[in-house]
């Protein structure tokens, strides 16, 4: 049913009416806040990623750490 929702000819459309609605003047403003909120979007998904890489890093050190103590 979602397979032919974005065809060329419906983002034709979809472009010809957000140009109708916001102007040529604000459509590349739009564009550009559309691109930073989905960068920083995937910036903070692959931050998160890293985040949680770096916790299980620094369990395994104190964990390799403690073991070495007790040795």
């Amino acid at each position: 049913m979602l397979d032919n929702l974005f065809t060329p000819t419906h983002l034709l459309i979809i472009f010809a009416i957000a140009l109708l609605i916001f102007g040529p003047s604000k459509l590349p403003g739009l564009g550009k806040g559309l691109g930073e909120a989905f960068r920083g979007f995937k910036d903070g998904i692959k931050g998160e990623g890293d985040s949680a890489a770096k916790q299980d890093n620094n369990a395994t050190r104190t964990t390799d750490a403690t073991t070495a103590q007790t040795k």
